[in-house]
């Protein structure tokens, strides 16, 4: 094993930082999440755009076209599991990854998540690796 398989971040902090051009949607109804994952991804060249629920996420997605989306689930009005059945559903966007934001990680939602289609289960609170690393495997310049 290489001394690069055995640092898992310098892998993943070399691949977000070639991946500069990256635009990454965040949907969540937390100005912290929001701000946070905001701060985490432009610090790695990301170019990043946010929105505070599914309604806005929507309008946002067919503006700025984005690589990769992150959804909260739990959101008034439109949740993430109907924001990610949207997009999925939609043949311009279907094949843009969409990783579900929750503080919830139990089975049944995680299952949830992925018959709507989403690609990725990240629970809440995240680490900046566990981000950077859901970028890393998701998204393509």
């Amino acid at each position: 094993m290489s001394q690069e398989q055995l640092n898992p971040e310098t892998d993943v902090n070399e691949s977000v930082a070639e991946s500069k051009k990256l635009c990454i949607l965040v949907v969540d109804d937390s100005a912290t999440i929001r701000r946070s994952a905001d701060t985490m991804l432009s610090n790695k060249g990301c170019e990043v755009i946010t929105a505070e629920n599914g309604f806005e996420a929507l309008s946002k997605i067919t503006r700025h076209h984005p690589d990769l989306i992150f959804v909260d689930i739990m959101m008034p009005r439109l949740d993430g599991y109907q924001t990610c059945a949207i997009i999925k559903n939609n043949a311009e966007f279907r094949d843009t990854p969409v990783i579900m934001l929750t503080s919830k990680d139990g089975l049944f939602d995680m299952a949830r998540g992925r018959v709507v289609g989403s690609d990725q289960y990240l629970t809440k609170p995240f680490t900046r690796d566990e981000l950077l690393g859901a970028v890393k495997q998701h998204a393509t310049p």
